[in-house]
């Protein structure tokens, strides 16, 4: 397992020399722990989960030299003890630019080693050919909307206590979505938008405080995968629902998207298609 790093120590926010052949030294792997301890995961995970990234500029050239293109779509188990920076992930998914490949297994091969070996777990991958684009769906996240509702907001941080319940409900199955969720990113402070589905079973969260819930994400800075599981253990710890599912689709950077989904209860994985804004 490739050893982890720290978010300073990344390749966010400095100049960074785009090597075009083969080179995967580049992956800088973050260790996932001490941001979870942060928000009091220690010891066995409270959820499962996938973090689903969406490569949509991945290029290579055959054995005669005529540049390949693909959609790879790559997916890393919540229990790896690692995540990669996305922006090492960028560097080095174009060092294949100028790299010759036999044929596509040849390059999910090389993928599927390296980002395991940076996850630190065994990840899939799955590659979209050029012939199959045609085929890409597009979809928004099934629920009721919270967006409809009229709402004043004054934080802009993660303010948790905003999250009520009225635990003498009776008990209800719901999906809520929502297309307001914003953070920044932790290194940069460049902004990143998002949209989150929650399917909870317990008694009724409080609609509009969950959602200025979720707007107080705006000036926060965290990656993808640690705002999901804020926001996972924020309503588990003040709604105690007996099932929860919190699921981000955000916007691509770099070429990049990246949709963590955290679940406390079986069922099937979500669906990988994209949004309007994706």
């Amino acid at each position: 397992m490739t050893a982890p790093n720290t978010p300073e120590f990344s390749p966010l926010g400095k100049p960074a020399a785009y090597k075009a052949e083969y080179d995967p030294t580049l992956l800088f792997p973050i260790a996932r722990q001490g941001k979870r301890e942060e928000i009091g995961i220690h010891g066995t995970l409270p959820f499962f989960g996938v973090d689903i990234w969406n490569a949509y500029e991945v290029s290579w050239l055959n054995l005669r030299g005529k540049p390949q293109v693909a959609i790879a779509t790559i997916t890393a188990p919540a229990d790896s003890p690692n995540i990669i920076e996305s922006k090492s992930f960028k560097l080095y998914l174009n060092s294949f630019n100028q790299t010759k490949l036999a044929d596509t297994e040849a390059l999910l091969a090389l993928l599927r080693t390296d980002l395991s070996l940076g996850f630190g777990a065994t990840v899939q991958v799955i590659l979209t050919t050029a012939d199959m684009f045609s085929r890409q769906v597009i979809k928004e996240p099934q629920g009721l909307l919270l967006d409809r509702l009229d709402i004043e907001v004054t934080d802009y941080q993660p303010m948790p206590t905003l999250l009520k319940t009225d635990r003498h409900a009776v008990p209800v199955d719901e999906t809520l979505v929502s297309h307001l969720l914003k953070s920044n990113c932790l290194v940069t402070g460049q902004p990143d938008w998002g949209s989150v589905q929650i399917h909870y079973i317990g008694t009724p969260i409080d609609q509009e405080g969950l959602l200025k819930y979720l707007i107080s994400f705006r000036d926060h800075n965290e990656f993808h995968e640690q705002c999901v599981e804020r926001i996972f253990m924020d309503i588990m710890q003040h709604c105690a629902p007996q099932k929860l599912s919190v699921y981000a689709r955000y916007t691509r950077r770099g070429g990049l998207d990246i949709n963590p989904w955290r679940c406390n209860f079986s069922g099937p994985p979500p669906s990988n298609l994209r949004q309007a804004r994706q």
